[in-house]
């Protein structure tokens, strides 16, 4: 169940003299006044640890003799441009230096309807925050308290009690009351007392749906960054199950990986075995397959592997010849090179070793002025 603080502010005044008395409260709970006060009592009612409910909310009323309102139509202008121009017009007329002045106009529900417009200063505005955060309170608004008082019927004012202030309210006006001032105001007109119970049904009214908020402009508040426990819980688990299959592909791979190696080892026993070779594992049978095709002249160890390796090296050195060739079977290759220079035939070594066959050379000099070189090269890497 959501429940409504509502606190009355002390005056500016009173603040300033550091003796401001208990605040005027009430609390309501679901749309009726279920305690209320003009003392400490709200401590209780607001701070007491049970209270858990994050849908709870504080209203702050501002005092009427800081914050006067006053109602100015404007029938031809949209709601949006009435509340502009009510606020400008609102400035204009007020006394003072315009940058120490807070003005916030409400905006009409319906074209052709008054705009509310409230008239205070920064001074008062800091003075309030300040005694809030001083008791680490947070309202979620601001409302002038003049603003709770329902407008009179024609030619007539009211007169009622919000909070510690009698307000007199006239059909565009709202100001706390002066018994000089107020048949002066008047100006014959008769000032009725508000009835208590339907000042009350206009204050809830009021809180239900604040006609304008003094936290606005540049006293806004500042938007806080919370985080959602729920959210939060949500995101641990997403982030506890991205480690899991994070971990679990490779694994997975790993095991698929494992299984198609053994299907291929399987897969090469038993092709060995189709061709009379037995051997307990494939790396057994590769090795007497290759020794079977090497005496007969083939597989890997043949002539061509090696020799077309030699080839293609001798490709990109153009000043090397070839002088002799022979092949043995276990995929030995021996030549000799001979070049005008050394490096030529290093290069011929050096592309050979990039491939990966092993390569020996024995350097000597030629007959006819040339480079020369007796080579080994292993037919298989």
């Amino acid at each position: 169940m959501s429940a409504t603080l509502v606190l009355w502010l002390p005056p500016v005044a009173a603040l300033g003299d550091g003796n401001a008395p208990d605040p005027a409260w009430l609390r309501v709970d679901d749309g009726v006044i279920v305690d209320s006060g003009q003392d400490d009592g709200w401590v209780d009612a607001w701070e007491k640890p049970e209270r858990d409910n994050a849908d709870d909310r504080l209203i702050a009323l501002a005092p009427a003799c800081d914050v006067p309102l006053r109602w100015l139509a404007y029938p031809e202008a949209a709601p949006a441009q009435a509340m502009a121009a009510a606020r400008i017009d609102a400035l204009k007329a007020s006394l003072g230096d315009a940058a120490l002045l807070h003005v916030v106009a409400g905006q009409p529900v319906e074209a052709g309807q008054a705009a509310p417009v409230a008239v205070t200063t920064h001074a008062a505005m800091t003075a309030w925050t300040d005694w809030l955060a001083a008791r680490r309170l947070s309202p979620a608004a601001i409302i002038p308290a003049a603003a709770a008082v329902p407008p009179p019927e024609p030619d007539g004012l009211w007169s009622a009690e919000v909070g510690r202030e009698q307000i007199i309210r006239t059909a565009d006006r709202a100001y706390v009351s002066d018994p000089e001032l107020d048949p002066l105001i008047a100006g014959g007109h008769a000032i009725a007392p508000l009835d208590a119970q339907r000042m009350r049904d206009a204050l809830l009214l009021t809180l239900a749906a604040p006609p304008l908020d003094l936290l606005s402009g540049p006293w806004k508040p500042r938007r806080s960054w919370s985080f959602d426990p729920a959210l939060v819980r949500l995101a641990k688990r997403l982030a506890i199950a991205l480690l899991v299959v994070s971990v679990l592909i490779p694994v997975i791979h790993a095991f698929r990986l494992s299984a198609d190696s053994n299907r291929a080892d399987e897969a090469v026993v038993a092709m060995a075995k189709k061709a009379g070779v037995t051997a307990p594992d494939a790396t057994a049978a590769e090795a007497e397959l290759d020794r079977r095709l090497a005496a007969a002249g083939g597989g890997p160890l043949a002539f061509s592997v090696p020799a077309s390796a030699l080839y293609d090296a001798m490709r990109d050195a153009p000043g090397v010849t070839l002088k002799t060739l022979s092949h043995r079977t276990d995929g030995t290759l021996t030549t000799t090179l001979a070049a005008p220079r050394v490096e030529d035939i290093n290069q011929v070594l050096l592309a050979l070793q990039a491939r990966g066959y092993r390569v020996t050379a024995q350097p000597m000099a030629g007959s006819d002025g040339q480079q020369m070189a007796n080579i080994t090269i292993r037919a298989v890497p």
